[in-house]
């Protein structure tokens, strides 16, 4: 597996097929390359009969690089005649070894069962497939340099989150830890981190929790808001701040128990807020997943949980 040999098409346009074993960020890549994804999941990919044509790519996603479904569509892929690329953290496994290129993100072994550093370098890798691609297809270094220059940086602001927020979030992780139900909601590309921080609590706390798009709240899961629940806003200072503060606002009128996390300054109404005070603008949404990550964490301490061994999951899904 070669590292970053993703440029056999520089001049491709047409959908991208993203083939994951959990949820991942690629709205950037979107927005970078102005090429259309079909974010699909292993596990369902081959329950249907997806039109894939000989002209599209598909991206393989996985930290084991052995997920049996994900390793399944590969395959059956392969046998297509489509080129396949992958992003892998484990190196030598049977994904690296059999897509026809790609990258491994190097994050080191993956001791959690639950996955952190690998979602973070997965989404670092996409990004950097995704400059890749738009420089190929044209877009000026100038309009990269900003995610170039975040890319950067990321190491920094990752080590400052881990170290410098702890101790506020174990303080607030002991607030919410006696809820059974969570809704995390967030726009954009804090949609799917909203899924990510959801998967986390219940993977290691056990509370039910549910992921959503902020603008789908209303749409049927606003009901299930009560004091049974609590739930975790994301919202980033840009163009959707105050759309995110609106769907806080029907929130809080229907009681809601509210933990915002932000990198913004400005008011926000909540019970609880985690500010995190970063030099970042785009991949903002990696330092809040983290904080989501150190917010599980404490809250299945909290609750008494055997964070290294969470009941009935194995690192890696070998089977069907």
């Amino acid at each position: 597996m070669l590292s970053m040999n993703f440029l056999f098409f520089p001049e491709f346009s047409q959908p991208l097929y993203i083939i994951i074993d959990g949820n991942n960020i690629l709205e950037v890549f979107e927005e970078l390359t102005e090429i259309p994804i079909s974010n699909e999941l292993a596990s369902d990919f081959l329950d249907r009969k997806t039109p894939i044509f000989r002209d599209d790519v598909c991206v393989f996603i996985s930290q084991s690089g052995e997920t049996a479904d994900t390793l399944a569509c590969l395959r059956d892929i392969k046998r297509r005649g489509i080129k396949t690329l992958g992003i892998v953290n484990a190196v030598g496994s049977t994904i690296a070894r059999e897509v026809d290129g790609g990258v491994y993100v190097h994050a080191g072994p993956e001791i959690s069962v639950a996955s952190t550093k690998a979602f973070t370098s997965q989404v670092a890798a996409i990004t950097m497939f995704g400059i890749q691609v738009a420089l190929a297809k044209g877009t000026g270094m100038q309009i990269m340099s900003k995610y170039i220059d975040e890319l950067a940086k990321l190491p920094d602001e990752i080590e400052k989150i881990v170290f410098g927020y702890k101790d506020k979030v174990a303080k607030v992780a002991k607030k919410y830890a006696k809820y059974e139900h969570a809704l995390f909601f967030g726009r954009d590309t804090l949609f799917p981190i909203a899924m990510e921080g959801a998967l986390k609590l219940k993977e290691i706390s056990y509370i039910q929790a549910e992921g959503y798009a902020a603008g789908e709240l209303k749409h049927g899961p606003i009901a299930l808001i009560d004091d049974a629940f609590f739930e975790v806003a994301l919202l980033i200072d840009n163009w959707l701040f105050d759309k995110s503060l609106s769907t806080i606002q029907e929130v809080n009128a229907r009681g809601g128990h509210i933990l915002a996390i932000t990198n913004s300054k400005k008011e926000i109404e909540a019970e609880e807020i985690i500010r995190i005070n970063t030099k970042l603008d785009i991949f903002a949404p990696i330092l809040i997943n983290i904080i989501q990550q150190l917010f599980a964490y404490y809250v299945a301490v909290a609750r008494g949980n055997d964070v290294d061994q969470p009941r009935n999951l194995a690192k890696s899904v070998t089977v069907e």
